[in-house]
């Protein structure tokens, strides 16, 4: 991890959680993310790709944090489930543990409204399912004009799942100009054609299991 030029916060919550050595999806996707291109990622599930978008990201909001300002929610992580939410959460949990960020995650089966206070009072990453966040642009609860990055994790699960249209509707109302990264166990034809249409000139990664 010392070789991939992150930062002495992560370096210590990394060492904190136990791992030395970078996995091979870790090895290659954290320094492209940290260089700002839109990156095409192929690993399963085990091999540690949460921390290969996690620890970068998290980096980047480093660079551009200001701690005089109103968090605003920067980076938009979608994930097909509420258990793969919750793993998110607590990777971002467990790996921002030294840093100021505010994390939030939000999905459906539980009451709205906690998660519509925590909005409120201000957030820089939201992890989410899509349902649960295109409640929250109904109501107007969250701003999405500000979103840096946008993270889809477990792609060809969102496609099985049928959530590719609500993917898009979610895309455009974000930022042009962002950083797009999707993780996906495997690599169909489908998630190709919808990296192609929300990625820009994207670097593709594939890790053999």
């Amino acid at each position: 991890f010392k070789d991939l030029g992150l930062s002495a916060e992560l370096l210590q919550a990394v060492k904190k959680q136990g791992y030395d050595e970078a996995t091979p999806i870790q090895a290659q996707a954290i320094p492209l993310v940290l260089e700002g291109k839109d990156v095409l990622a192929g690993a399963q599930t085990g091999t540690g790709k949460t921390a290969g978008f996690t620890l970068p990201v998290l980096q980047l909001l480093q660079r551009s944090h200001r701690a005089s300002q109103k968090p605003h929610p920067k980076v938009l992580v979608l994930t097909p489930t509420r258990e793969l939410a919750a793993q998110v959460q607590a990777s971002v949990r467990d790996y921002g543990r030294y840093l100021p960020f505010r994390p939030a995650v939000l999905f459906w089966g539980v009451s709205i409204n906690p998660q519509t206070q925590k909005l409120i009072k201000g957030v820089d990453i939201v992890v989410v399912t899509h349902g649960r966040l295109l409640d929250h642009v109904g109501q107007r609860s969250i701003d999405l004009s500000k979103i840096e990055i946008l993270i889809l994790d477990e792609a060809d699960r969102m496609l099985d799942m049928g959530f590719i249209p609500d993917v898009r509707k979610i895309a455009k109302a974000l930022p042009e100009k962002r950083q797009t990264l999707m993780f996906s166990a495997t690599m169909p034809t489908a998630v190709k054609a919808l990296a192609n249409g929300l990625l820009n000139a994207p670097v593709h990664v594939e890790v053999t299991p």
